[in-house]
C-alpha cells in the first residue's frame, strides 16, 4: 500500500478544510470551491472517517468547528502559509505576500499603535489575512501561535528573532493637582510616602521601581518600594487614574506622551531613568524567509520610528 493511500491526513485536504472551515456553511463552501454542497459533504465525511472524529458540526442553519477542528483548521493554516512562503521564495515573488499572518501585541499598544499598520499592510497586500490578538502579557516564545509578536524589552532566546522597532522608556508622572495636594517628590526614597499606582504586568517584579540618576558620574540604581490604594493589570486604567488625580504612575512613554504635551500630566524625577521598555518585533528563525512577516515588521519599524524621535 502507498503512503498516501494509508495517510490519515493527505496534503490536498488542508486547503480544502481551511476553505469550508471558513466559507460558514457548506453551501457557501461549495459555491466558493465549484461543486456541489453533496459533494463537499461527501469529501469532509470521508475525510472524518479517515481521522475518525467530527471536525465540524453540522446543522441546518449554520456550521461551527469541534475542538478538533480547530487544532486541524490552526495547523492547516500554518502548513498552507509555509508552503506558500517556499512558493514565493522559489518564484521570487516577494513582493506579493501572501496568507496568513498572526500577529500578537498587548493590549493598549495592540489597540493604538498595531492595529492602524495592520490596517495600511492589508491596503498595500491585499492577498494577505492578518490576525491580531491582544493579550496582557506576550504567549511564550515556544508558543506558534502568532508568527509575529511586538513586545516590550529584548526576548533573551537567541533562537528568536528580535528586531528593535523603537527605543521607548518608562517615565514616573503624575497630575498637577495630584502634586499641588502632595508635593512633588524630589528624590526616590520620598516616593515611599506617597501613593504610587501598580501595574501588575508580565515577569516585572510588583511594588518596586528601579530608578538610576541620570546626572551622577557613578550611575547608581536605587530599588524603592512603593505602594498605593490602587493596582490593576491594565495600563490604560492605571493612567486614567493618573489622570483623575490619584497618585504617580510609572508608564511607557507611547502611553504618556499626549498627556504630557497637553499638561494633563506632569512628569515626576526627570532626572532618573528607569529600565528600558524598547519595543520589538518578535519572530522565529523560520519566518525569516517570510515576505509576509518581512514586510510587516519593515512597516512596523517604518510606523515607528517615531517614538524615538
Amino acid at each position: 500500500m502507498s503512503s498516501s493511500a494509508s495517510s490519515v491526513i493527505q496534503p490536498a485536504e488542508l486547503g480544502f478544510f481551511a476553505s469550508v472551515a471558513t466559507a460558514g456553511s457548506l453551501t457557501a463552501a461549495a459555491r466558493n470551491l465549484g461543486l456541489t454542497t453533496a459533494a463537499v459533504s461527501k469529501r469532509l465525511g470521508q475525510m472524518e472517517t479517515r481521522i475518525g472524529m467530527p471536525l465540524l458540526i453540522r446543522t441546518t442553519r449554520r456550521m461551527g468547528l469541534t475542538p478538533e477542528g480547530e487544532v486541524f483548521l490552526e495547523h492547516a493554516r500554518r502548513i498552507l502559509g509555509e508552503i506558500n512562503d517556499l512558493e514565493q521564495l522559489l518564484t521570487n515573488a516577494k513582493g506579493r505576500p501572501s496568507g496568513l499572518l498572526r500577529v500578537n501585541a498587548t493590549l493598549g499598544f495592540g489597540r493604538m499603535h498595531v492595529a492602524p499598520v495592520i490596517s495600511e499592510y492589508c491596503r498595500m497586500y491585499p492577498d494577505t489575512d492578518v490576525q491580531l490578538q491582544l493579550s496582557a502579557d506576550p504567549p511564550s516564545l515556544s508558543s506558534d501561535a502568532f508568527d509575529v509578536c511586538v513586545r516590550f524589552g529584548e526576548p533573551p532566546d537567541a533562537r528568536i528573532v528580535a528586531k528593535l522597532l523603537a527605543p521607548n522608556r518608562r517615565l514616573l508622572c503624575a497630575s498637577p493637582k495630584y502634586l499641588q495636594d502632595h508635593g512633588v517628590p524630589m528624590t526616590p526614597p520620598e516616593l515611599a510616602r506617597h501613593n504610587c499606582i501598580g501595574i501588575r504586568q508580565g515577569s516585572d517584579a510588583y511594588g518596586v521601581w528601579r530608578l538610576t540618576s541620570v546626572r551622577q558620574a557613578q550611575r547608581q540604581t536605587e530599588a524603592v518600594h512603593v505602594r498605593g490604594n490602587l493596582t490593576t493589570n491594565d495600563g490604560e486604567i492605571a493612567v486614567n487614574w493618573a489622570l483623575e488625580g490619584h497618585g504617580i504612575v510609572m508608564r511607557a512613554e507611547w502611553d504618556i506622551e499626549r498627556h504630557l504635551r497637553s499638561g494633563a500630566l506632569v512628569q515626576v524625577l526627570p532626572q532618573y531613568s528607569t529600565p528600558q521598555a524598547s519595543i520589538y518585533a518578535v519572530y522565529h528563525q523560520r519566518h525569516q524567509l517570510s515576505s509576509r512577516v518581512r514586510l510587516f515588521v519593515e512597516l512596523l519599524a517604518l510606523k515607528f520610528g517615531k517614538f524615538g524621535k
